[in-house]
């Protein structure tokens, strides 16, 4: 639940930072009668990412062996390569996302009015949702498959539970004074997300190795589930938020070291505060 909670808390307050952003630009300019075209591009973009969620868990859980892990690990991988994009992209463009949507809506008012404003929110808040959508389905996947209905709940659980609190911290930064420090909001849950994406490959990798298409080099590089069982509940949690594997193979173990060394040594580098250039005295 914890995985698809940070997932879900991160993509809905992009999306209600998004919304809030827009309906903010409607007001400065008068043209509250735009806002419905608003709200619909909204909904319709939640409810394509809510069918698109169905449906990729729906037919995920359709395959059978061979063609199931297959599906698996590419789904872990896409994801993982998704969710890093995402990290980096947003580090790069808060800073010019209020600008830019600014002067979108401004643009759009001037021209086709409510059905320009429709398809703006539309795509800006269906980016989000597609991408959440592929994240919870890889963090379903990465789940216990043996218990699919407590896995289902645990998945719809965390969910609902991220989305309604990024909407209550959307809503209050719009509504109150209240400042929430964005920088670092996306500086930790990114930190967060890293770890979740390291264990998404290790993830696709092992998936990769059952059905032949990466070797394991060494099958079981160490075996610690007499310490933390990956079936346990611990386990299960850790598997699910890092891709804990009690006993990995060696093509595992390095590409979640490979990924979360590269990924963060770049994103450090792209998060570390700008200094000011010194100035020469004569």
């Amino acid at each position: 639940m914890l995985p698809t909670y940070l997932l879900s808390l991160r993509e809905g307050l992009e999306a209600a930072l998004i919304v809030g952003i827009v309906l903010g630009a409607l007001t400065k300019i008068r043209r509250n009668d735009l806002s419905p075209a608003v709200w619909l591009g909204t909904l319709s973009a939640v409810g394509v990412s809510i069918l698109t969620a169905i449906l990729l868990t729906s037919f995920g859980m359709s395959l059978e062996e061979q063609a199931e892990q297959i599906f698996e690990g590419i789904t872990m991988l896409i994801a993982a390569g998704i969710l890093t994009w995402m990290i980096f992209w947003m580090s790069k463009q808060a800073r010019f996302l209020k600008s830019e949507l600014e002067a979108g809506v401004n643009k759009a008012a001037a021209s086709t009015g409510k059905r320009a404003m429709f398809w703006l929110a539309f795509v800006a808040v269906v980016r989000e949702g597609i991408e959440l959508a592929l994240f919870v389905t890889a963090a379903f996947f990465a789940g216990d498959q043996s218990q699919v209905n407590s896995n289902i709940i645990q998945t719809l659980a965390g969910t609902i539970l991220g989305l309604g609190t990024a909407v209550l911290l959307g809503w209050t930064l719009f509504a109150t004074t209240v400042r929430l420090d964005l920088r670092r909001f996306f500086q930790v849950t990114g930190l967060l997300l890293i770890l979740f994406a390291a264990g998404l490959v290790a993830h696709g990798v092992h998936e990769f190795n059952e059905v032949g298409w990466i070797p394991s080099i060494v099958e079981h590089v160490w075996d610690v589930n007499a310490i933390v069982d990956e079936n346990s509940v611990p386990g299960q949690l850790l598997k699910t938020l890092f891709g804990y594997n009690g006993n990995p193979s060696l093509t595992e173990v390095i590409a979640y070291f490979i990924y979360l060394a590269v990924v963060t040594v770049l994103w450090r580098r792209d998060t570390a505060p700008v200094k000011a250039p010194e100035v020469s005295q004569a």
